[in-house]
């Protein structure tokens, strides 16, 4: 498993695996998010088998599927709203790390700077300068999170 640190309360990672989910807990982390949709992945790495293994390790588990390409923004609205609302640090992870970083970046564009966010994600390897235009349109406009 490889965990790349975007902030000191979020990280991301490539697919896990149900035995990967108690190191997870080890490491502090209080949250799962899975940001995979169940398409890309079999039976034994799809969202119900890890949730499984993170409630019985003592994790929250989040389900967030961010289809390649079609993010929408309900997926940076629920993402927002786990960071938000997570007593701990928080693990998502996807196909490479990528949808989660990008997810990650949109859900706080109405906190920090475009510049910020994409240098951020630029220290744990996800080039994200692409999304300027849209990180600066989230941040002026401001997503409501309920």
């Amino acid at each position: 498993m490889e965990i790349r640190t975007i902030t000191p309360a979020y990280a991301v990672s490539p697919q896990i695996t149900p035995e990967d989910v108690p190191a997870l807990a080890e490491a502090g982390y209080k949250v799962i998010i899975c940001n995979r949709p169940d398409s890309e992945v079999g039976p034994d790495e799809n969202a119900a088998a890890v949730r499984a293994a993170a409630e019985a390790a003592g994790l929250a588990f989040h389900d967030n599927p961010v289809v390649n390409g079609a993010l929408t923004e309900d997926n940076v609205t629920t993402q927002g709203k786990v960071l938000s609302e997570a007593e701990g640090p928080v693990f998502a992870y996807c196909r490479s790390g990528t949808r989660c970083t990008i997810v990650w970046a949109l859900s706080q564009a109405e906190h920090a700077s475009p510049d910020d966010l994409i240098e951020t994600a630029g220290r744990a390897g996800y080039d994200i300068a692409g999304l300027r235009p849209q990180l600066e349109m989230m941040g002026k406009r401001g997503i409501t999170r309920t």
